[in-house]
């Protein structure tokens, strides 16, 4: 199909199609169905091209969307596969899981349904895996350096793969058995497969990064780390959780989240045959409206939870009629709002919970909960109850999906003399993503706190292309279009 300057009038937004709620919830597979080839070609033909591609700024990579658009409507994903990887390392891993800030900044999101950007990338690159057309690119030759990078989630495999193309030795050090990060263990696997991660993996190896499993860094490494390597990046995430002082926190049936979705990935991968935390025939509650709240309710169905109700204490989101942006061009809330919602909830908006309830085993038996409303003090957000709201709800399992206050690795900052910012636990970086300890450097999660994929491949990009100049003295990488402490997503 040729590029058609009127394709955004004559075709309408096709969505990635879904499997049938009732049928998706009975098993761990896909959600999203692969779009035909026809389509997907359509829908490219909906972009613009504008002048002005305010999709560009929307992306932290700054992908060269409205290029590999014009490519994908002319049936030439080749060319469509180079340009999409010419700035983003791993675009099936976005083009799974990342929110699409891009469409939200789309042109034709002032008025009408953006293009279906995040269809088209994932699109892409599975039909570049199919031709043969995603390679390994080892380097042309070595620099005789070496550099570690401490975590294997997006941040850790952007920045090594990176550095290894140019021409760095790189090892990946990861504390648990398989690399990937949030990827592998977080994120569920009806969301991402895990093939994906794998066969990227294998890409790399063959370029010749090292993955090193099994194999946390701690305190005691730092000096023998700092003698075999020049360079050192911090890619450990911000899986710190933020924890509650609510009265009955510590009863049978409280966890976190973090603790409780890797499990449910290792049964899949068959590691294990069943979860220590399982929410079958149970009164599931989840605290928390984001992201991880909605990987614990779809979790939570598909173990056969007797029924889940979402807890958040914001006031429930304005419903959108469409797709229309009215805060273009920045990206609008997604909270409360995801797949796993259509396949069986019960939402509570504007409620906090005062008490979890056990019963004289020390097991959970239910949460009490108030109602509550938004003041400001002092031009301070407080959440104050509502007087008579208070309710007692029946719950045998309770998932904290409350966000993360910051990096979980506090003894290896200290031994690296690595400092954090103030009131947080993120990593504080200089404009060079060195941290205050030469040669050490950070990026992702571990900076900027818990944030999106895109952002993490972004980061590990610009990390990557900073140490490369500073090993080199003359930088052959081009840096992702982000700066540290930019404001995030």
């Amino acid at each position: 199909m040729a590029h058609d300057p009127q394709g955004f009038l004559k075709h309408a937004r096709a969505d990635t199609p879904k499997r049938p709620a009732a049928e998706r919830v009975r098993d761990w597979q896909p959600i999203y169905l692969r779009a035909a080839g026809d389509v997907v070609a359509e829908q490219a033909a909906r972009c613009m091209d504008c002048g002005v591609a305010f999709c560009h700024s929307g992306c932290p990579l700054g992908n060269l969307i409205p290029e590999w658009n014009e490519f994908t409507a002319r049936d030439d994903y080749a060319s469509a596969s180079e340009r999409l990887h010419a700035t983003n390392n791993f675009p099936e891993f976005t083009g799974w899981i990342c929110p699409a800030p891009c469409e939200a900044a789309c042109v034709l999101a002032l008025n009408t349904d953006p293009v279906t950007i995040k269809q088209i990338e994932v699109s892409i690159v599975e039909r570049a895996f199919d031709d043969g057309l995603v390679e390994p690119q080892p380097p042309q030759g070595h620099s005789g350096r070496r550099v570690a990078v401490v975590g294997s989630g997006p941040a850790g495999l952007a920045a090594a793969q990176q550095l290894t193309r140019a021409g760095h030795e790189v090892v990946v050090f990861e504390r648990d058995d398989r690399a990937g990060g949030l990827l592998r263990y977080g994120i569920p696997d009806f969301k991402m497969p895990k093939d994906v991660i794998d066969r990227r993996l294998a890409q790399m190896s063959a370029e010749g990064t090292q993955f090193r499993l099994n194999s946390e860094v701690r305190a005691e490494d730092v000096p023998r780390l700092r003698t075999e390597f020049d360079a050192v990046v911090l890619a450990i995430g911000a899986l710190q959780p933020r924890e509650l002082t609510t009265p009955g926190r510590e009863l049978i049936g409280v966890h976190q989240a973090m603790t409780y979705l890797p499990q449910a990935n290792r049964v899949h991968a068959g590691d294990i045959s069943a979860p220590d935390i399982d929410a079958r025939g149970k009164n599931v509650i989840i605290i928390g409206g984001g992201d991880t709240a909605a990987d614990c309710l779809g979790t939570a169905n598909r173990q056969g939870a007797a029924s889940v109700t979402v807890l958040d204490h914001n006031p429930r989101p304005a419903v959108r009629a469409g797709l229309v942006n009215p805060k273009w061009p920045a990206a609008v809330s997604t909270r409360g709002v995801s797949p796993a919602h259509d396949e069986g909830v019960h939402e509570a908006w504007a409620r906090e919970v005062v008490e979890f309830l056990g019963d004289e085993r020390g097991a959970l038996r239910a949460v009490v909960v108030d109602e509550v409303e938004i003041v400001r003090v002092d031009g301070v957000r407080e959440f104050r109850p509502v007087p008579g709201s208070r309710t007692e709800l029946p719950a045998e399992l309770v998932l904290l999906a409350a966000g993360f206050v910051g990096t979980d690795v506090p003894e290896l900052l200290d031994a690296l003399s690595v400092g954090t910012h103030a009131g947080r636990a993120n990593v504080e970086v200089e404009r060079d993503w060195q941290t205050g300890t030469p040669g050490v450097y950070a990026c992702g999660d571990a900076t900027r706190g818990a944030s999106l994929v895109v952002w993490a491949i972004a980061e590990g990009r610009a990390c990557a292309a900073a140490i490369d100049t500073a090993l080199s003295g003359t930088g052959t990488l081009l840096p992702a279009p982000v700066a540290p402490h930019a404001v995030g997503l």
